[in-house]
């Protein structure tokens, strides 16, 4: 019996989400890795559009984790 393998996320398929602090809502977003570990943007909230500066941390796992703030 052959033993299937879980396919991995392409590197550039990575995702983070935060929630908005206008509008509460949960955002998802892209993560580029290849822009580095420690990123920092500032991004219009898709919902109710006020700038947000998010701050992006990826760990060591290759997970990405996104704190949002009013910009």
């Amino acid at each position: 019996m052959k033993k299937r393998r879980r396919k991995k996320k392409p590197a550039a398929a990575l995702e983070a989400t935060y929630t908005c602090d206008s509008c509460g809502e949960e955002i998802v977003v892209p993560v580029d890795i290849s822009a580095g570990s420690h990123q920092d943007y500032v991004e219009d909230c898709p919902v109710c559009c006020h700038p947000m500066t998010l701050h992006v941390e990826i760990d060591p796992d290759g997970e990405a984790h996104i704190d949002g703030q009013h910009e």
